[in-house]
């Protein structure tokens, strides 16, 4: 299997993605969204839960959204922000998991299990 072989994701796009996520802010914005669910929360709120407010929360959610991660509803005067796509982190994961351990003749989950002693 080729490391780009997935149809939903290219290398250049998991790249793109992993960059996004590469900072402890933007994982820590990106956790709040998820657990926030599909409705997301207003940027307000959102600076709120991370404890990041201003133009840092708004240049972190920029890298996010550009990467495919977050979205951003603007609803009357204030940005409803930011339902994870969580169609997107799923096509990252599935990325990682098909692409783990190529050279391999175990499944992702095998190699986790030998790893494990089990």
């Amino acid at each position: 299997m080729e490391a780009d072989s997935h149809p939903g994701m290219s290398n250049e796009r998991a790249a793109l993605m992993f960059s996004a996520l590469g900072s402890e802010q933007r994982l820590a914005v990106l956790g709040a969204l998820v657990r926030a669910g599909a409705n997301g929360v207003t940027i307000g709120e959102l600076g709120k839960r991370c404890g990041i407010e201003g133009s840092t929360l708004t240049h972190h959610l920029k890298a996010l959204t550009q990467a495919g991660l977050v979205s951003q509803e603007k609803r009357g005067r204030s940005i409803h922000c930011a339902a994870a796509e969580y169609g997107m982190i799923e096509e990252l994961s599935t990325f990682l998991i098909r692409n783990c351990c190529t050279e391999s003749n175990l499944a992702p989950s095998d190699i986790s299990k030998e790893k494990a002693g089990i």
